[in-house]
């Protein structure tokens, strides 16, 4: 059984917090969505990189892709198809969440309960050293846990130690 490659969105493939919102970064497309968590009165601004479509494809033979997002469902109407992902699974975050553990995530538990012993590798922006304490600790198999800024978005080396890792269970 191949590990998980749990993915955010908001940081490691729609980088937002880019220098200049308004003019994307090399490589990357302004799209208008309109996810059903958004509060906002106009669609929201995502910026995505064709190539990360195609990087993430490719990793489909070492990982089963999922969605680690609060788009939750809303990843593979607005985010998915235009990567050319297919649709993927994703974490149903519960809707009242436990305060998480000493400095941790919110995210972190939740990310363990999912992969359920099951070696997996999670990309977000806000992965701290505490996340990776617990991990350590908690999780009954392999994990990685990368950090993107969310200023640049995912990049090749990101990609290769996620390559890496995976070829190496």
């Amino acid at each position: 059984m191949k590990p998980l490659l749990l993915l955010d969105v908001d940081g490691p493939l729609n980088p937002y917090e880019a220098p200049s919102h308004a003019h994307p970064p090399a490589g990357y497309v302004r799209h208008w969505t309109r996810p059903s968590a958004w509060p906002g009165p106009g669609p929201l601004p995502v910026l995505l990189a064709p190539e990360h479509g195609a990087e993430l494809r490719a990793l489909t033979g070492l990982y089963d892709l999922v969605w680690a997002t609060t788009w939750t469902a809303d990843a593979n109407v607005w985010i998915g198809p235009r990567l050319g992902l297919p649709e993927l699974p994703y974490v149903d975050w519960p809707p009242i969440r436990e305060k998480a553990p000493r400095g941790t995530f919110w995210k972190t538990r939740y990310v363990l309960e999912y992969a359920a012993g099951r070696p997996f590798a999670w990309v977000d922006d806000e992965i701290t050293s505490y996340d990776r304490e617990w991990t350590a600790r908690h999780s009954l198999a392999a994990a990685l846990l990368v950090r993107v800024d969310p200023g640049i978005g995912l990049i090749r080396p990101d990609f290769d130690a996620l390559a890496e890792w995976a070829a190496a269970l």
